[in-house]
């Protein structure tokens, strides 16, 4: 596959920052997946169908993004379907440290791993999923849209 990126993450729930790094990629790729890296370690949120589902929505218009998830490996799935770049966005310079180190393992794991870091917008800087969970579990229904894309904010909105 010519030029496919992977943007993997747990997405509890998919924000506008991750959808600006999605169209931002989508710019410079042929193909990109959005990744939800299955993790049964982790305490979620929202399920994995449910996650799945509302940023398939939120990334609809985009024609040369999809959206699979992976019990595995990230490395192991873009292996998989021969995806040779994976796309990381960045909001802090703690972030870049972290990121480098998974970078350099990703690396080891399959050399042609090249990881592409994208600069978080400004307006973005400070959205996390975590911040929108807080808000979720406060009930600010009021301010999700400036966090979420407005199908993710709508469904929150009806399930608060």
């Amino acid at each position: 596959m010519k030029n496919c990126a992977v943007f993997a993450g747990s997405f509890d729930p998919f924000t506008l920052g991750h959808l600006d790094i999605v169209k931002r990629a989508a710019l410079l790729f042929d193909e990109v997946r959005i990744l939800f890296a299955i993790n049964a370690s982790k305490n979620h949120y929202l399920e994995l169908p449910e996650r799945v589902a509302l940023t398939k929505a939120a990334v609809a218009e985009i024609s040369n993004v999809k959206v699979n998830s992976y019990d595995g490996l990230t490395v192991d799935f873009m292996k998989f379907i021969g995806a040779k770049f994976l796309v990381r966005g960045l909001r802090s310079a703690a972030d870049l440290q972290y990121e480098q180190s998974v970078a350099w393992n990703n690396k080891i794991l399959y050399p042609a791993c090249e990881t592409i870091f994208l600069s978080s917008a400004p307006e973005h800087l400070m959205i996390s999923s975590t911040v929108v969970r807080e808000l979720i579990k406060v009930g600010c229904r009021d301010e999700l849209e400036k966090y979420l894309p407005k199908n993710i904010a709508d469904y929150f909105k009806g399930n608060l």
